[in-house]
């Protein structure tokens, strides 16, 4: 069986705030990537349930921090499609995502 490891490395500065993260992956290659937000959702087996591990560095700008956060709920709906093949609840999701990506669109248009 074939394994693979991905890595996450967060510098914090003093009062534990994010500064910098990075990535490493066996098959992203031997460099080593950076990210100013990670979103880490995984389903616990025992728990019955979703832990999460959500982490953005200061420098994420907001406007970038919301679009990761509507790419994350287009992520999810396909998903969903992959997953479960529930091409109803995916369309609900990606109409979703439309309505946030035009809320943003007019926030960036009103600056």
């Amino acid at each position: 069986m074939k394994k693979s490891e991905i890595r996450f490395s967060i510098a914090l500065d003093e009062n534990k705030v994010p500064e910098a993260i990075s990535w490493s992956a066996t098959d992203a290659g031997p460099d080593i990537h950076f990210a100013k937000a990670i979103n880490i959702a995984l389903w616990d087996r025992e728990q019955v349930g979703t832990m999460k591990i959500d982490l953005w560095t200061k420098d994420m700008p907001v406007d970038e921090m919301k679009r990761f956060c509507v790419d994350n709920i287009g992520s999810m709906a396909e998903n969903i499609v992959t997953a479960t093949d529930d091409k109803e609840m995916a369309a609900k999701m990606r109409a979703l995502c439309k309505e946030l990506s035009d809320y943003l669109d007019q926030q960036e248009q009103g600056r």
